[in-house]
C-alpha cells in the first residue's frame, strides 16, 4: 500500500492505506477522529465535512489520494477545551447545539466561510450552511452564532 502524507490538524501525518478509500474512513478508523460523522455517504448532508486547505469538503466522498500534501482540519483541530475557537464559543452562547450529530460538519462549513470571508452577511452564512442538513430546528441560532463569531474575530 502506498503511503499518503498530509497535515491533520497541524500535525504531519503519514498513512499506509488504499488511496481510493474515503477520507472519512481513514479519519474515523485508523486516525480516530470521531468529529466527522457518517451521515449519507453521498455528499448530501454535511455531517462529515472537514476543511481541506480553506474549503469545506465532504470527507465521505473525498478519496484519500486527493488530500496528499494538503492541510486537513477536523472539528478536533478547530479549538481546544481550554481555548475554544470563536465559533465554538458562539455556538454555545447562542444555544445553537442540539443533538450534535450535524454540528461538527456545520462548524467546519462555518470555519471555512470565515477563512474566506471575515465579514459575512446573514445571507452569506445561510449559503455556506445550505448543504448541511440539520433536523433540530436551530438554523437561525446557528446563523446568529456564525455572525457572532465573525464579529468576535474581527474585533481581535
Amino acid at each position: 500500500m502506498p503511503s499518503i502524507r498530509f497535515r491533520l490538524n497541524g500535525v504531519e501525518t503519514d498513512i499506509d492505506a488504499d488511496p481510493d478509500r474515503s477520507l472519512l474512513d481513514i479519519l474515523r478508523g485508523p486516525l480516530r477522529m470521531t468529529g466527522p460523522h457518517f451521515g449519507c455517504g453521498a455528499n448530501e448532508c454535511g455531517a462529515c465535512n472537514v476543511i481541506v486547505g480553506d474549503r469545506a469538503v465532504a470527507a465521505c466522498d473525498t478519496p484519500l489520494w486527493s488530500v496528499a500534501d494538503k492541510d486537513i482540519t477536523t472539528v478536533e483541530g478547530l479549538g481546544t477545551e481550554q481555548r475554544p475557537h470563536p465559533l465554538q464559543r458562539a455556538f454555545i452562547a447562542e444555544q445553537a447545539l442540539q443533538c450534535g450529530y450535524c454540528v461538527s460538519g456545520i462548524l467546519m462549513s462555518a470555519a471555512a466561510l470565515l477563512m474566506q470571508n471575515r465579514n459575512p452577511t446573514g445571507e452569506d452564512v445561510r449559503a455556506a450552511l445550505d448543504r448541511n442538513l440539520c433536523r433540530c430546528g436551530s438554523h437561525n441560532r446557528m446563523v446568529r452564532a456564525v455572525l457572532r463569531a465573525a464579529a468576535e474575530m474581527a474585533a481581535q
